[in-house]
């Protein structure tokens, strides 16, 4: 199939205006194909090495440039809209679905984990960023909640909370075969990555200095949640040590997993998660600037237990129809 170059016109969260970028319509088989085939880790997707907590090496040598984006809780549209914030292109099969990105300048993104639930669209954030790291313009690592809905998935007795029932209701309208390709995906991915010759260091919930190139299933339990300190908060949601307030290490460590108002720098570590299916924005670290790009979500997808300030322009979560 031939491939067609089109503009598109994407939102940005102001309804007064609005961003174009190139996308180029391709065809999903093939790519179905490839992300089947290869995960972008380097090896097959039903390799197991991970699981056992090896494999976060493999970019140890790529130097990027990179884009580390934070926590997407299924909100695809802003994924999108950030990706052409960033300068990237999509690319889009004939239903219009994104299904790639690359860069002009051959950036790559950096996916920090809990692509999955909450949002309005987890399995199109999935199939854009399998894409992605099939085609090597993306890396990922593993989040709690993408662990979660693979467990789920596989027909491991899981409790059915924290948008993970949203996950699995959007899930029932895809094939047999995507979601096959999904757990694939998810079973293959590292808890963390080490990059650009150990000068940064991704995770979902971050890495204090003493695991960096540890191999076990506490270092991986830490990249998953943190450091639990085994309180509870009046929220009703677990309390953690903040690692990073302690954290000397020379390497960059960028992570998720508790939303912040904004990304701010704590000892050479930022977290990235931006509340965006809260209402906040999606936000990306560019490596090495250290610069910040963010766009503002544009619902209310989900009310956080702990609250969190929306943006301005986010509509509420009472106008979203699940």
């Amino acid at each position: 199939m031939g491939r067609i170059r089109s503009l598109i016109q994407f939102p940005t969260g102001d309804s007064s205006s609005t961003t174009a970028t190139s996308i180029v319509v391709a065809d999903l088989d093939s790519l179905a194909a490839s992300v089947d085939s290869n995960s972008g880790t380097g090896i097959s997707v039903g390799d197991d090495r991970f699981l056992r907590g090896q494999g976060f090496t493999e970019s140890l040598d790529d130097s990027g440039p990179f884009d580390v984006i934070g926590d997407i809780h299924g909100c695809r549209a802003e994924l999108e809209s950030l990706l052409i914030s960033l300068g990237y292109d999509i690319r889009l099969d004939t239903d219009g679905r994104a299904i790639g990105a690359t860069h002009p300048a051959n950036r790559k993104a950096v996916f920090l984990g809990d692509l999955a639930d909450r949002g309005p669209d987890t399995p199109g954030v999935f199939r854009l960023a399998m894409a992605m790291v099939a085609s090597g313009s993306a890396l990922c690592v593993l989040g709690n909640h993408d662990d979660k809905l693979f467990r789920s998935l596989s027909g491991r007795a899981v409790k059915i909370e924290y948008g993970l029932s949203r996950s699995l209701s959007q899930l029932e309208h895809e094939s047999l075969g995507f979601r096959e390709q999904l757990k694939s995906f998810i079973r293959a991915l590292p808890p963390y990555r080490i990059l650009d010759s150990g000068r940064l260091v991704v995770s979902h919930a971050g890495l204090p200095e003493r695991f960096h190139g540890e191999e076990s299933d506490r270092v991986r339990r830490f990249c998953l949640y943190g450091d639990p300190s085994g309180g509870i908060d009046q929220f009703g949601l677990p309390t953690r040590r903040d690692w990073a307030a302690d954290y000397r290490g020379e390497a960059m460590v960028l992570y998720g997993h508790t939303p912040a108002v904004a990304g701010e720098w704590v000892n050479n570590t930022m977290c990235l998660d931006t509340g965006c299916v809260f209402g906040g924005r999606l936000t990306a670290l560019r490596y090495p600037e250290r610069e910040l790009v963010s766009v503002p979500a544009a619902r209310v997808y989900c009310v956080a237990a702990r609250p969190f300030p929306a943006n301005p322009e986010a509509l509420s979560a009472s106008d979203f129809d699940s």
